[in-house]
């Protein structure tokens, strides 16, 4: 099965005879017909989050859609601000709560670029393998809650069962199976326990077989075909307009990517495939993220192969908290790693806007520092919110049943819109 080539899926999938759908309101002749404005949410179980839309209808159809957030109050950026640097990693872990591998790794590497620390390789790999498992469970709660919205609920069941697999290894680990605070200033936490290749292993490969599976049971059903299929179609020259990235950028024919284009933490390494679409519609987002999955099951089957012996953290000792046999018999690590625990350490003044491939597109970390242990000022660049502006293009002239259809397809996350 091939990852990338989603155009042959579509040539596929449309060898099956639907019936047209007719967009187009039927007006009966001299009678004009009323719009009626509604709210959607902020509590609705199809916004996928305390989302507010304001949708404007004609009939079934919808002639506007105005996404209103804020309802969620985190401040996270202003409590990072508060916090010594190294205690600002779990708080903005919470961010997108269901990519917290990726807000560590942005925040992280902006601040490793003012340290100007190096992270070793194989610190780089475990990044790498942890990311890519992370996106992986982040696209089976897409695909899981998507085809909820669909009537499909065997796929959500299945996607959950495999997801826990995921968050099994991350508690190998880490201890923690969400928000694990793996990734931190100069490395990782800690190196993998013995056991865990074997197990990551095991499930890489199941997790392709689980994935064909998934597309055996969706891409023959007609009504999830009819569903999505030639739906909330946005060309690829508005999305650049918008500054949305990710999937649905690349579900319209570009194939942006940040591991390939501007690549960090060693994805120079490893030989992947960016699937691409043709249509730009709801079809092709469905197909890209399962061709994602595969393909991120292929970097961390290399990462895994080529995983450079060495230390899992700098040996800076200015960030890297000293190792633990250490603290029994040195006075001088344990006076050092007292400092670091209470007081942190010190980031020199400057400015740094770093950005990598999240689930969902381009996550950014701005950091500005001012020589002390707190950053003076963080701000991310979140996918989710910067993608939420094309749904009401999506949506436009549309069904109301498809906007549910197009907002899950959108994969937003709520913690990361209202940061």
């Amino acid at each position: 099965m091939s990852a990338s080539d989603v155009s042959d899926y579509r040539r596929r999938e449309e060898s099956i005879t639907l019936a047209p759908v007719d967009q187009q309101v039927v007006e009966a002749e001299g009678q004009q017909l009323e719009l009626l404005t509604i709210n959607m949410g902020p509590h609705h179980p199809a916004t996928h989050g305390v989302l507010r839309l304001l949708v404007t209808l004609e009939g079934e159809v919808v002639r506007d859609c105005k996404p209103i957030v804020g309802y969620v109050h985190t401040g996270i950026e202003k409590t990072a601000e508060d916090k010594a640097y190294w205690k600002a990693i779990p708080v903005l872990e919470r961010m997108d709560y269901l990519a917290y591998y990726f807000n560590a790794m942005a925040f992280c590497n902006a601040v490793e670029v003012l340290l100007d620390v190096e992270v070793p390789k194989r610190a780089q790999y475990l990044r790498v393998i942890h990311l890519e498992l992370n996106r992986i469970a982040s696209h089976l709660i897409w695909l899981g809650t998507s085809a909820l919205d669909l009537g499909a609920i065997s796929i959500f069941w299945y996607c959950l069962r495999e997801r826990e697999k995921a968050l099994d290894l991350f508690e190998y680990s880490s201890g923690q199976r969400m928000h694990t605070r793996y990734i931190q200033v100069g490395g990782v936490f800690e190196d993998i326990p013995r056991g865990w290749e074997a197990h990551c292993r095991s499930f890489i490969a199941d997790m392709v077989v689980r994935a064909d599976q998934y597309a055996a049971i969706l891409d023959r059903n007609e009504i999830v075909l009819r569903r999505l299929r030639n739906i909330a179609v946005v060309d690829e020259q508005r999305l650049l307009a918008l500054g949305v990235t990710g999937p649905l950028l690349r579900a319209a024919g570009n194939p942006w990517d940040l591991r390939k284009a501007t690549p960090y933490s060693s994805y120079e390494d490893f030989d992947f495939r960016i699937p691409v679409g043709t249509v730009g519609d709801n079809y092709d987002r469905y197909r890209v993220r399962l061709a994602e999955i595969y393909e991120s099951c292929k970097i961390v089957e290399q990462a895994l192969d080529g995983l450079p012996e060495g230390d899992f953290i700098t040996k800076d000792r200015k960030v890297a908290l000293p190792p633990r046999h250490e603290l029994g018999t040195s006075m001088e690590a344990l006076i050092h790693h007292f400092k670091l625990v209470t007081e942190g350490y010190r980031v020199p003044a400057g400015e740094v806007y770093y950005p990598i491939e999240s689930p969902r597109g381009e996550l950014g970390c701005f950091v500005r520092a001012d020589g002390s242990s707190k950053p003076a000022r963080v701000h991310m660049r979140d996918p989710s919110f910067v993608n939420l502006q094309a749904l009401p293009e999506m949506v436009r002239d549309g069904y109301v049943a498809d906007l549910i259809a197009s907002l899950a397809m959108l994969d937003p996350i709520l913690g990361g819109i209202d940061r």
